[in-house]
C-alpha cells in the first residue's frame, strides 16, 4: 500500500491534470462566443472552483490507497452553452475536443523534458523529476484516450454527435439515451484498450517502457 505522501502526490497530479482539461473545455467555448465558463469564475487553474469531492478526491484516493492498477477522477464539468458558439455545427465537436488535446499537449511536453532528461547525467534529483514527469504523461494520455471515446457523456461523443448526418439523428439521440449503460459497459469490458493505447503512446512520446 502507499503511504499518505505517495497518495497525495499522485491525486494532486490528477486534480491538475483534469483542471486544465475543463479549462480548456471553457477556453474553447470562449474563443466562440461563450462566455458562460467565463461567468461562472471557471476560466482559472485555480482548482478549488473545478473540485468534485468525489471524482477529485475521494474515489482517487480509495483507487491509490488499494493499488488500483487504473486512477481515474474528474472535476467539476465547466459549464457551456451551445447556442451561444458561433459554429452551431461543429462548436460542440470544438470545444468537447479541447479537453482531451490539452491533456495529449501535456504528455507530449513533458516527454519532451523526459527525452532530454535522460541525456543528461543522472542525479537523485533528475531522476525523482523524471518519476513525476512519467506519471503527468501515462495519467494525461488516459485522460485523454478515455475522454475520446464516443460514448455519451465523453467528449468524444460530441465530436460523433456533430459528425453524423441529419439523416442519422435518431443514432445520436440513442447513444444519449443509453450513453450511461453503453458507458458502464465499455468500462466493465472493454477498458482494458485505453491501458494499451496510452502505454503504446507513452513508449512513443517518451522512449521508455513502464
Amino acid at each position: 500500500m502507499l503511504g499518505a505522501t505517495d497518495a497525495i502526490f499522485q491525486i494532486a497530479i490528477l486534480v491538475m491534470s483534469v483542471v486544465i482539461h475543463e479549462v480548456s473545455h471553457g477556453v474553447a467555448a470562449y474563443l466562440q462566443g461563450d462566455k458562460t465558463a467565463q461567468y461562472a469564475g471557471r476560466l482559472t487553474l485555480n482548482p478549488i472552483p473545478h473540485i468534485d469531492m468525489f471524482g477529485s478526491i475521494l474515489l482517487p484516493f480509495l483507487l491509490v490507497i488499494t493499488n488500483s492498477p487504473f486512477l481515474i477522477g474528474w472535476a467539476k464539468p465547466v459549464p457551456y452553452n451551445p447556442y451561444n458558439l458561433r459554429n452551431q455545427k461543429w462548436g460542440p465537436a470544438i470545444v468537447g475536443a479541447a479537453g482531451p488535446l490539452s491533456n495529449i499537449l501535456v504528455a507530449l511536453f513533458f516527454g519532451a523534458v523526459i527525452r532530454i532528461g535522460i541525456t543528461q547525467a543522472p542525479s537523485a534529483q533528475l531522476l525523482t523529476f523524471l518519476g513525476v514527469a512519467q506519471h503527468i504523461v501515462f495519467l494525461n494520455l488516459v485522460l485523454a484516450i478515455f475522454n475520446l471515446v464516443p460514448i455519451p457523456p465523453l467528449d468524444g461523443s460530441k465530436v460523433l454527435l456533430s459528425a453524423l448526418p441529419a439523416r442519422m439523428w435518431h443514432l445520436g439521440q440513442a447513444l444519449e439515451t443509453y450513453g450511461m449503460l453503453l458507458l458502464l459497459a465499455f468500462i466493465f469490458f472493454a477498458s482494458g484498450i485505453v491501458g494499451t493505447i496510452s502505454l503504446a503512446l507513452f513508449k512513443l512520446i517518451t522512449g521508455l517502457y513502464i
